[in-house]
């Protein structure tokens, strides 16, 4: 590559971190409760495409044994060797009786380093597996790959996960891709709860253990497509 093509890459990758911050600063043009609508919306839609993709939805097997689910919608990454990444999206997680309960907020973000080029953005769907995943994120700052089994999960409805994934992950992850990115990293990146969202949703202080696990709360008619669209392809879950 010539010196001139390596400036302008740079110039490029640039540019797309620009478009990363300005996209986790974008929402503030709007409401914060019409921004948190939105942003539910948009998940469930993201949520409901890759489980209706033909012979490449998430299997059943592993999302009805799955505590939690979380869709992060149209995550913007970008680098040139060093990159960054960020998102929002939100967190529902499965009642004692098997029905998905009241989402809360979160976003993710950091940065990453490897052999990576380009921008794009990432529909990101996150099964959080076990207890010990949904303690995870109940911390102020939950780090992916620290402390924390994460596995690429396997694709196609209808496929058998193995026993090693349903027994050592405690995060397995989907992420539905546009653009153009190479080595695609997400160990390394930090959900934290959004309480400016939670907030404007819920009208009242609450953390995010009294929102998806305490079940404090009921979900507000504006944000329910969320957690209906899960419901949807995983009605009760797997019997534990």
């Amino acid at each position: 590559m010539t010196k001139c093509a390596i400036v302008r890459q740079i110039i490029f990758s640039g540019l797309i971190l620009i478009c990363v911050a300005l996209g986790a600063s974008g929402s503030l043009l709007a409401s914060p409760k019409s921004d948190a609508r939105q942003r539910a919306l948009r998940a469930a839609k993201a949520f409901r495409e890759i489980m209706s993709a033909p012979d490449q939805a998430i299997p059943q097997d592993l999302l009805d044994r799955a505590y939690c689910v979380a869709v992060f919608p149209s995550v913007k990454k970008g680098g040139f060797i060093v990159g960054g990444q960020y998102g929002k999206g939100l967190i529902s997680c499965r009642r004692p009786q098997g029905s998905w309960g009241s989402p809360g907020y979160f976003s993710i973000g950091g940065g990453s380093f490897g052999l990576q080029i380009g921008g794009q953005e990432v529909d990101l769907v996150l099964l959080i597996m076990n207890r010990t995943g949904v303690e995870g994120l109940l911390q102020n700052k939950f780090e992916i790959g620290a402390g924390a089994a994460v596995s690429a999960g396997p694709i196609g409805r209808n496929t058998s996960a193995s026993t090693d994934i349903l027994l050592k992950a405690q995060v397995i992850s989907y992420s539905r891709s546009r653009g153009l990115f190479a080595g695609l990293e997400l160990k390394g990146a930090v959900i934290s709860p959004d309480r400016d969202a939670n907030l404007a949703v819920y009208e009242q202080e609450l953390s995010a253990r009294d929102i998806i696990v305490e079940g404090k709360v009921r979900t507000p008619a504006s944000i329910v497509a969320f957690p209906q669209a899960i419901g949807r392809y995983s009605p009760k879950g797997a019997v534990r």
